[in-house]
């Protein structure tokens, strides 16, 4: 039976997703004159504060292992700025994106939080957070001191919006014990397209099923959405107006992953997380995973792992990668002693990110990544030589809701359900009427 899987269920794993239904609480259709407090109405943003005290409301969503590292460091912060008391108040992330909107439109908003990359231009649509152009004017913040992909992300409408505190991209995590007992060398695993289907055959050839296709969107639509950039594909356009990922290159693709099915190097229906639950019981060599499974890994201290950049199927090389992004929310009073010791906060953890490069995510400034301690982080810092091509979606409203329909399209195929092109296309026509109805809703 095909799985039809709602985007909004993967929030609780940390993923972005789609939540234009989520934001109607809001009741904005865009920016509004009453609610104050960004843009050219701004405080000037600073590197330090020199106020009255203030308190300062912060969200987010890191209900998992990275909320106790982000805690620490607002403790620091606490405690290095006795005069800005930051309060972090964390929930799943499904309900956050209820919460904050809802919030943000009764004039009880937090004034600082976290979003996905991918949620930044539906909230700055709907009025819910600020501009921040002055925060990166005044701290000299440019696209050089993070990496193209991910600091373009955060703009809209030639705003911007967000400010990135790291990048999440998926990695191939490999069983090094699998590796040598088949008589590959653990130490190599293979980054090309040709060496990694060899690995395959040598793994099947001793019976092992080297990677498992998982038809569930986490990360079986994460694996096709990098295979389809490696193929030099695009999901949509630039304006996310119109859907791509069913051309050539999608097909191509999608037909990789399900190959590995139908060729015997991967079992039929595996179900959610059985990818990395067989890797870690020498089922399977191969995971292509988030980066967050650096911490899952380690809790199992017998087993021999290690983690590399993605292998190189197509012509080019790409990974999936979310993206955790500082905003600040509108309120129905501005208070420009909150907004400077808010974007105070933002540069200040951003600076100390190295902490956060420990709870499993790759940091977006390149000073941080560029330093001796995170390349002392070994996996982190395997996985975070790809941050210069990673892709995000394009910065529209509502984008999301329209990777539904990927979610879909590979869960059919890799299921065997659909071949390819039928699943992208089926997929491509519904996602065209999702963006479509998304320009009327927020008004592009």
């Amino acid at each position: 039976m095909t799985i039809n899987l709602n985007r909004r269920n993967l929030l609780g794993l940390g993923l972005g997703a789609g939540s234009a239904a989520l934001l109607a609480a809001c009741g904005d259709s865009g920016p509004s004159d009453k609610v104050t407090g960004g843009g050219q109405n701004a405080a000037p943003a600073a590197t330090d504060y020199t106020g009255p005290n203030v308190s300062l409301a912060f969200w987010n969503g890191f209900t998992g292992g990275d909320g106790p590292f982000m805690k620490k460091l607002v403790d620091q912060f606490n405690t290095e700025h006795p005069n800005i008391k930051v309060t972090m108040n964390v929930y799943q992330w499904a309900d956050y994106y209820q919460k904050v909107p809802a919030a943000v439109s009764t004039g009880n908003g937090p004034d600082l939080g976290i979003m996905h990359v991918d949620h930044v231009a539906t909230n700055a649509a709907r009025g819910v957070v600020l501009p921040l152009d002055d925060l990166a004017k005044t701290l000299n913040l440019t696209e050089a001191d993070f990496s193209p992909p991910v600091w373009k992300a955060g703009v809209y409408h030639d705003k911007r919006y967000s400010i990135p505190l790291d990048v999440h991209p998926l990695g191939l995590f490999y069983n090094k014990s699998v590796l040598e007992k088949a008589g590959l060398d653990p130490a190599k695993p293979p980054m090309t397209a040709d060496d990694y289907m060899k690995a395959l055959d040598t793994l099947k050839s001793k019976g092992i099923q080297g990677h498992w296709a998982t038809p569930f969107p986490f990360t079986g639509e994460m694996q096709f959405t990098a295979l389809l950039w490696q193929f030099g594909g695009q999901l949509f356009d630039e304006q996310g107006t119109k859907p791509m990922f069913a051309e050539q290159a999608g097909v191509q693709a999608l037909t990789w992953l399900t190959d590995l099915v139908k060729n015997g190097y991967s079992p039929k229906n595996v179900a959610q997380d059985a990818d990395v639950v067989a890797l870690r019981n020498g089922k399977n060599a191969f995971n292509w995973n988030g980066i967050w499974t650096i911490n899952t890994l380690k809790e199992d201290k017998a087993l021999q792992w290690g983690a590399a950049p993605l292998p190189q199927i197509g012509t080019q090389k790409a990974a999936w990668a979310g993206s955790h992004q500082f905003v600040q929310f509108k309120q129905k009073q501005a208070d420009a002693n909150k907004l400077t010791a808010g974007k105070v906060f933002i540069n200040w953890i951003s600076q100390h990110s190295i902490e956060w490069a420990k709870g499993g995510q790759v940091p977006a400034r390149k000073e941080i990544r560029d330093s001796a301690e995170f390349q002392a982080l070994t996996e982190q810092a395997a996985i975070g030589t790809q941050i210069d091509y990673l892709q995000f979606l394009p910065s529209t409203p509502g984008i999301s809701d329209a990777m539904a329909t990927v979610d879909t399209a590979v869960n059919e195929a890799i299921l065997l359900r659909k071949e390819p092109g039928k699943a992208l296309a089926d997929a491509a026509a519904k996602a065209g009427q999702i963006l479509e109805a998304n320009r009327k809703k927020y008004g592009n």
